[in-house]
């Protein structure tokens, strides 16, 4: 059973329901096709992470989308 876990940053550059939809469609049509699993087992989750919580190159990503 294939545990799929996506993270993306929240807030006002979360990405819509839509989204969300098309990648969990995706991701299973993917793990099906190249690995021959079985989508009535595969879990994809999507996880919002708050840019607070969310750091690169010791920035959070707040600050690095405000550009400080």
């Amino acid at each position: 059973m294939p545990f799929v876990n996506i993270k993306v940053t929240g807030g006002n550059e979360a990405p819509s329901a839509e989204q969300k939809a098309q990648l969990i469609k995706g991701v299973t049509d993917l793990l099906v096709k190249v690995l021959g699993k079985n989508p009535a087992t595969t879990v994809v989750v999507i996880e919002e992470v708050e840019m607070d919580n969310w750091g690169i190159e010791g920035k959070t990503v707040t600050e690095i989308r405000s550009g400080k």
